[in-house]
């Protein structure tokens, strides 16, 4: 089964769980919950701030958005 099929499959379920249930899954993945939603701390910020500044100063060389994306099309054509 894809994880795609398991996630869908997941969220079908917890759409009609009873609440008991609910409550077990999420006490077996509250934990990863938190350290997903504890990334965005005052230094990762701090760090994302100073990135910015660095490549809108041209002190580091970086790519637009737009040329990420032509050249992930390309791979993927190629890959075909």
């Amino acid at each position: 089964m894809t994880a795609l099929a398991i996630r869908k499959s997941l969220q079908e379920y917890i759409r009609f769980a009873d609440e008991k249930k609910i409550k077990a899954l999420f006490t077996m993945v509250e934990d990863e919950i938190k350290q997903k939603h504890e990334v965005w701390t005052a230094e990762f910020l701090k760090e994302m701030k100073q990135r910015s500044r660095d490549l809108e100063t041209n002190k580091v060389k970086g790519n637009s958005w737009q040329n990420v994306q032509k050249k992930a099309n390309s791979i993927l054509k190629n890959e075909k």
